[in-house]
């Protein structure tokens, strides 16, 4: 055990590889913060999170000015008594975004200094269930891509290996339905079909949709409601044989668990950034194995195949390259499933050449003892 004797924060910017929209918004960058943890040993741990084009200023200003001094002089190796420390300052704009996705940053870089210190990768040390995960494909799904384009797509990801794709929904009805069966046709019946609303849809609209996607054998359909609607989700999900996938938007264990209890949901995609960190993220996973239910994360695929392996309900892990400029290896796919990585530490390959290059102009801060 050692203690922490300097804090690092800075924020990178990075650009959609691929034009992303919708059907309430549009991807236009990712606000990278990072926190870099030295202790008193020496050893390093490097951690993230993200938005997607606003809120990281706000998120760098948390982190600065009152979860980074708080951490010096404490033992690194406390993870959950630093996450609860941190919880407890912060206690005045918690549940919320901005204070999840900066205790997500620290979380991040205490797991990964301790995988290192104890040289184990993540996967293993948070549990080593399973040691490949299967891929769906996001980037070719996106809201703004014509139907031929969603095709081709769909057709490339099978040629690759991968058994599923996701096509954001949020047109009108005939025009998702007319994309999806077009897709359908194309990949014939073996082959999953997600379904993402982004929120877009009132109660009644989501039930009429629902029923038009279950001709199509779709695999779920996510977010179709606003995030805190639990009443929506549960009617929602009593009147429809299509099963119903939250959590991108859900920022507390205990949401999940009312979720989980009121039957309102058939997937979890609990978000590491989004939920607070590794330490809250294993929760809210094994809570969903205690209900039998699976966990499909959202985004961040780089650090959550390493999550997916370490428990066993994790079904799929959620394709979308975007540390590849910030890496030098991107994570490891194989006949479509990612591969967790076996160095120690989170397993993702900075390139801190890169890391210094896109860091935005005076975010860099930090701390010492």
């Amino acid at each position: 055990m050692a203690v922490i004797t300097s804090v690092e924060v800075f924020m990178v910017m990075l650009e959609p590889k691929v034009r992303r929209e919708d059907a309430i918004q549009a991807f236009v960058c990712q606000e990278t913060p990072f926190v870099r943890i030295t202790d008193s040993d020496g050893a390093q741990g490097l951690g993230y999170s993200y938005t997607i084009g606003t809120g990281g200023p706000a998120v760098l200003s948390l982190l600065e000015k009152t979860l980074a001094p708080a951490l010096l002089g404490k033992e690194a190796d406390e993870i959950e008594q630093r996450w609860r420390e941190l919880l407890f300052l912060t206690h005045a704009t918690s549940v919320g975004a901005i204070t999840s996705l900066a205790l997500a940053t620290i979380d991040t870089a205490l797991w990964d200094l301790r995988c290192k210190r104890s040289n184990q990768p993540l996967w293993i040390a948070a549990g080593g269930a399973q040691s490949r995960i299967p891929l769906y494909n996001t980037e070719g799904g996106w809201l703004n891509l014509s139907t031929s384009e969603l095709v081709e797509n769909a057709l490339e990801c099978q040629e690759n290996g991968f058994a599923a794709t996701k096509m954001k929904v949020g047109l009108s009805i005939k025009e998702d339905m007319s994309r999806l069966r077009a897709v359908r046709e194309a990949v014939g019946d073996n082959f999953e079909i997600f379904t993402d609303a982004n929120q877009a849809f009132r109660v009644d609209e989501a039930i009429r949709r629902a029923h038009h996607y279950e001709e199509l054998d779709i695999g779920w359909l996510e977010e179709p409601l606003p995030a805190d609607d639990l009443q929506g989700h549960i009617r929602l999900s009593q009147q429809t044989s299509v099963p119903i996938a939250v959590g991108e938007s859900i920022y507390s264990t205990l949401h999940f668990r009312e979720y989980l209890q009121q039957n309102a949901c058939s997937v979890v995609q609990v978000d590491v950034a989004r939920i607070g960190g590794i330490t809250p993220w294993l929760k809210v996973a094994h809570l969903a194995e205690c209900f039998n239910i699976a966990v499909c994360p959202h985004f961040l695929m780089e650090l959550h195949v390493s999550l997916c392996a370490a428990v066993p309900n994790a079904r799929w892990l959620e394709y979308i390259p975007q540390l590849d400029t910030l890496t030098h290896q991107p994570m490891q796919v194989e006949n479509g499933y990612g591969l967790p990585p076996s160095s120690p530490g989170l397993g993702i390959d900075w390139d801190l050449r890169a890391l210094e290059r896109h860091t935005q102009p005076g975010s860099y801060q930090r701390l010492t003892r």
